[in-house]
Formats: C-alpha cells, sequence, structure tokens
C-alpha cells in the first residue's frame, strides 16, 4: 500500500513540475505585424543655437520598417519588454558589376507599447554612400534588397522583404557577399537622434 502511495504521489508530483515547466516555456505568447521596408534619402538636419558653422547638407540613406506588436497574455504594463530586429540590405557592389553587398545590423528595442504602430529604422551615413556611389546623393540607387527579421525572446516572431521572398538573405549566392566595412547605423548612432522620438522603438544603450 505504501508503494502505491508512494508511486501515485512521485506521479502527480512529475505532472506537476512538467505542468509549470510547460508553462515557463510557453510565457507569453508575441504576435509580430510588419510592413515592407521602405527607405529614403533624408538630408542631414540643422540645428540653431550656439556657434554655427557653415557646411552644405549631405545624404543620410534611412531604412524603416512600422511593426505592431502583441503579447499574449497581455501584461499589465502593455509593453514588450525586449525585442530585436535583424536588418539585410543588399546593396550594388560598386567594385563588382551585376553582383551585390550584404549589410547586417542587429538593434535590440526596450519597453516597445503593445498594439500601436511603430518604427524601426537603421541608417547609412553621408561617408558610406559616397563609398558605394561615388556621390554625396540618391544613396537609395544604390539599394537592391532590403529585410529584417525581428525576434522576441530570441525566437523569430516576424520577417518581411522589400521586394522577392522572405529569407533570400540566408540562401547561399555568388552575387552577394557579406560586407562588414559599410556600417549600418541605429537612431541614436545619428543627428535623427532626437527627431520625431514618439515614432521609434525605443534603442536599448546595451552595446553588443
Amino acid at each position: 500500500m505504501n508503494s502505491l502511495i508512494r508511486k501515485t504521489f512521485a506521479a502527480t508530483a512529475s505532472a506537476v513540475i512538467f505542468a509549470i515547466s510547460a508553462g515557463s516555456a510557453l510565457g507569453q505568447a508575441p504576435k509580430v505585424l510588419g510592413d515592407k521596408p521602405t527607405f529614403d534619402d533624408l538630408l542631414s538636419p540643422e540645428f540653431s543655437g550656439g556657434k554655427q558653422k557653415p557646411f552644405k547638407p549631405k545624404d543620410w540613406l534611412e531604412i524603416e520598417a512600422k511593426l505592431k506588436v502583441s503579447l499574449t497574455p497581455e501584461p499589465a504594463s502593455k509593453t514588450c519588454e525586449k525585442l530585436t530586429v535583424k536588418w539585410y540590405i543588399a546593396v550594388k557592389n560598386p567594385e563588382k558589376p551585376s553582383t551585390m553587398l550584404l549589410l547586417t545590423k542587429e538593434v535590440n528595442h526596450v519597453n516597445i507599447p503593445l498594439n500601436e504602430d511603430i518604427y524601426t529604422s537603421v541608417y547609412l551615413s553621408p561617408a558610406s554612400i559616397k563609398r558605394l556611389t561615388g556621390f554625396d546623393r540618391a544613396g537609395k540607387g544604390a539599394v537592391e534588397y532590403v529585410g529584417y527579421e525581428v525576434l522576441v525572446n530570441g525566437e523569430k516572431a516576424f520577417q518581411e522583404t522589400s521586394k522577392g521572398k522572405a529569407g533570400w538573405w540566408n540562401m547561399a549566392s555568388d552575387k552577394i557577399s557579406r560586407n562588414e566595412s559599410v556600417p549600418l547605423l541605429t537612431k541614436s548612432e545619428t543627428p535623427f537622434a532626437n527627431m520625431w522620438w514618439d515614432r521609434y522603438a525605443e534603442v536599448s544603450a546595451e552595446r553588443r
């Protein structure tokens, strides 16, 4: 009888532990909706105040996408604590016609409001545009494809591309090669850092 009780207790305890573990693993189920990424040229902003110095504004390239995030069950804060966007930008290779360079950037966002339209973005500086095109303007003409992935709690929740099939960045091709010398920048690393603040998801201050 004691043996039966012990077995029953052990089975019940195992079931409870499994249920708790499964609940912890599942946590909050994220849902992410996103638009196709867009890109456009923006002139360097001019700010008043302090000593003014003459300069001719050049073009930056802004790449952005609109997201909407929800969690089930929804936390009382109505906020997603952390979200990661991985960007993949294919640009024309200026040194080898008919090929492309793949630029990548991983951006960590924090305190993302739920069920609201919020934007994520990356940028190419005027110096990078000059290196890719030989010109100070019209950097968007160098862009062939823009793709991105959204990760919540380390799990991919969404992906989208400006054209082609999402996931093209994972496909092997002799027409495209990764490049680390032309950096993509977060909004906080540009002169636009304090502009349109409430439009964009906050970028984590943590350095990877």
